[in-house]
């Protein structure tokens, strides 16, 4: 099953020009708020530099990437407008059903001035853009956590422990909710993670900020990521306005220990549609990073722990996903699950040690190819083949 990455944002922030950049979808940009429910999604092959030298090495008739899901919502800040009879309900249920089962959300913060592209507000402030989103997601959350405090209430009555536990586990989520905090910030036990997982709350998901800049400061602004993320102090002095609003975000998602990444998605929308080399050849031409959708998967990977194993072949060539710290068995079952019932051992090596060798034979040969059991943890860019025997 592929990662999902839910897009979020305010209207006019660029989430659909992200999504194209990501899937070349070329999903229609609207131009307004809007009431639509209806969602964009597209499916994305996650680059994966290993997969191509194994591939020439095997020349099997198939190679597989992994891939990341991408889900693109309409612009969020609706519920939370002054006047709007929909304030104490948060996100419709329809709208809500497209990203309750995502993975992780993508926040599109907008950081750029443009005048032929008004901000809902009026004006450009990133910070503030994020306090309304978090609003929207916690008005959301709250009216979730209290249906369900009515029928934990309504079962409680039986004198079932269960449900008055289940009841003051939710009271307290819905005092942080009130107090305007995330419930991810909120120390959880195991009994409260089992509870959340049925919840689907919003403000439990982990989150990567993802501004979208002007073409003119992405440079800089990656720069200025990169020293906040090393810890180095960063003054706004000799800033310019767009450079502040990201200090901003980037300081708090320091202090939240989230992940962030800046792109300019109208650049790399305009630069999906042209071919990979062209589009990497003008990226080198202005000094830039790799594309920015690139890095966004990268940090999905990164924010939900995620990692990569692979297996090669004269058949396939093929990428692997599983959560880091996964056991061999478990990494077999992402292949077939009666791999990882009848799971016997695994034979592994490194991806690096086995393109020094250039096969199999030579691998075992240097002594770089293992025979591993059950208790063997998986590690990114691990090449294995599972041995296994599924009895009657």
């Amino acid at each position: 099953m592929a990662l999902t990455i839910g897009i979020v944002g305010l209207p006019q922030s660029g989430k659909t020009s992200l999504f194209n950049a990501l899937t070349r979808a070329g999903a229609p940009i609207g131009g307004y708020a809007t009431s639509t429910v209806q969602a964009n999604v597209g499916v994305v092959q996650v680059p994966d530099a290993r997969l191509q030298p194994l591939a020439d090495i095997f020349q099997p008739p198939k190679v597989t990437p992994t891939t990341v899901e991408f889900v693109d919502v309409a612009g969020m800040g609706q519920a939370t407008q002054s006047g709007n009879k929909e304030k104490e309900k948060g996100l419709s249920p329809e709208f809500l059903g497209h990203i309750r089962n995502a993975d992780a959300l993508a926040v599109v913060l907008r950081t750029f001035k443009n005048d032929n592209v008004t901000h809902v507000n009026n004006s450009i402030n990133p910070y503030r853009d994020l306090e309304s989103l978090n609003a929207e997601l916690m008005v959301t959350d709250l009216a979730s956590v209290e249906r369900r405090i009515e029928r934990s209430k309504r079962a409680a009555k039986s004198g079932d422990k269960k449900y008055l536990q289940e009841s003051e586990m939710l009271t307290r989520y819905q005092e942080a909710l009130n107090e305007f905090k995330l419930i991810q910030d909120l120390e959880l036990s195991q009994q409260d993670h089992a509870l959340l997982k049925d919840l689907f709350l919003l403000t439990m998901k982990p989150r990567m900020y993802v501004l979208n800049v002007s073409e003119d400061v992405l440079g800089e602004a990656n720069e200025l990521l990169d020293k906040i993320s090393a810890g180095q102090a960063v003054s706004e002095e000799g800033l310019g306005e767009e450079l502040k609003g990201i200090l901003s975000v980037a300081q708090r998602a320091k202090s939240e220990k989230a992940e962030i990444v800046a792109v300019s998605a109208s650049l790399e929308a305009e630069l999906s549609e042209l071919p990979e080399e062209d589009a990497q050849e003008y990226l080198q031409s202005l000094g830039l990073p790799k594309l920015g959708a690139d890095r966004v998967i990268q940090v999905g990977y990164r924010l939900l722990n995620l990692i990569t194993f692979l297996t090669a072949g004269e058949d396939e060539v093929r990428a692997w996903t599983v959560t880091s710290g996964a056991k061999a068995p478990e990494a077999a079952g992402k292949i077939h699950s009666d791999i990882e019932r009848g799971f016997i051992r695994a034979e592994v090596v490194h991806f690096n040690d086995f393109m020094e060798c250039g096969s199999f034979a030579a691998a075992t040969k240097k002594g770089v190819l293992r025979l591993e059991g059950k208790e063997y943890v998986i590690k990114d860019g691990d090449i294995a083949h599972f041995r296994f025997n599924v009895g009657k």
